[in-house]
């Protein structure tokens, strides 16, 4: 956090790391295709994010969860590149995003989607394409509440929005909800560990040496920054008013009817394939394709999933 003056070392590695690997070696690159890494200032939050395509072209706003940030799009962000303008945010307390500390900011999926929503309005973005994943989705959700003419279609890689999609896995989360007592909160202090985090990356992969450790190693230390871990454990807590506004979420996607592609990890232990299949009530013609993978299914099976991806937006946003 830009506060900080005290970063983990490992911090450090991950930064010269994150920045340096987004792009494949083996094929050259159009002006287009080319990642550009900027900073884009909102308020009192230092926004990073990665840029690539025509600022003209159709764009794309992804959106990662925890825990993650833009660089868990980096193979999704090459594949787009070519035809539409995609844009990858960290968001606050994420990645390389510099937010005040704790206390200073409000760390709630609502102040978050704020920050957000004038990101975009910074960057111009009137009309958007929406790639979430699990956080990622109620800040996503929020940003189509309040814009629905903005969203072109929505693309959800484990992002959820519905009750049956909470897995055992949140149980003594919803405990620390109905009771946020201090030692319900020491309960979950594990949660935000780059320990807990690897897990989160290995866990329902049926084949664990297809994972890079690239992405949970960096985001363990991401996660290991002073003060972070209460940050984490404050959204952890707030994810309850996510849940709370799930009936205004699927009231959108009954009226709007937005262009829907769900990707989902259907061994994930926090988000259940129900909750993807879900969609079909609110929108029938959406579009749910499940994988043999966990929570971050693009980790493992985006030579898969990547397709699709594109042929969902080729097809649906012009």
């Amino acid at each position: 956090m830009k506060s900080t003056k005290s970063i983990a070392a490992s911090a450090s590695v991950a930064a010269a790391l994150l920045t340096g690997q987004a792009q494949a070696a083996d094929a050259p690159l159009s002006a287009n295709q080319q990642v550009h890494y900027r900073y884009e200032q909102v308020g009192d939050v230092k926004v990073f994010y990665r840029e690539a395509g025509d600022p003209g072209a159709p764009a794309i706003l992804l959106l990662h969860g925890f825990a993650a940030s833009s660089y868990m799009w980096r193979d999704l962000i090459a594949a787009l590149a070519d035809r539409y303008h995609v844009i990858a945010p960290d968001l606050p307390a994420f990645g390389f995003t510099e937010s005040p500390e704790r206390g200073k900011y409000e760390y709630s999926f609502a102040n978050i989607t704020k920050t957000i929503e004038q990101f975009t309005t910074q960057l111009k973005l009137d009309r958007y394409a929406l790639a979430v994943h699990d956080y990622g989705a109620p800040v996503g959700w929020r940003l189509a509440l309040a814009h629905p003419a903005r969203i072109t279609a929505i693309i959800s890689q484990n992002g959820n929005a519905y009750e049956e999609g909470l897995a055992k896995g949140w149980e003594p989360i919803r405990k620390y909800w109905q009771a946020p007592t201090q030692e319900n909160r020491k309960a979950l202090a594990d949660f935000p560990t780059p320990e807990s985090i690897k897990w989160q990356y290995v866990e329902g992969v049926s084949d664990v040496s297809v994972v890079a450790p690239d992405s949970y190693t960096l985001e363990g230390a991401f996660i290991s920054r002073p003060g972070m871990a209460d940050i984490q454990l404050d959204l952890l807590l707030n994810y309850a008013s996510n849940v709370e506004k799930y009936p205004e979420f699927q009231a959108y996607f009954r009226q709007y009817q937005p262009p829907l592609l769900a990707v989902w990890g259907k061994n994930d232990p926090f988000f259940l394939p129900a909750g993807a299949q879900a969609w079909k009530r609110d929108i029938p013609e959406a579009d749910v394709r499940f994988y043999d993978t966990g929570h971050f299914a693009l980790e493992t099976h985006g030579k898969e999933i990547i397709p699709v991806v594109r042929a969902f937006l080729d097809k649906n946003v012009k």
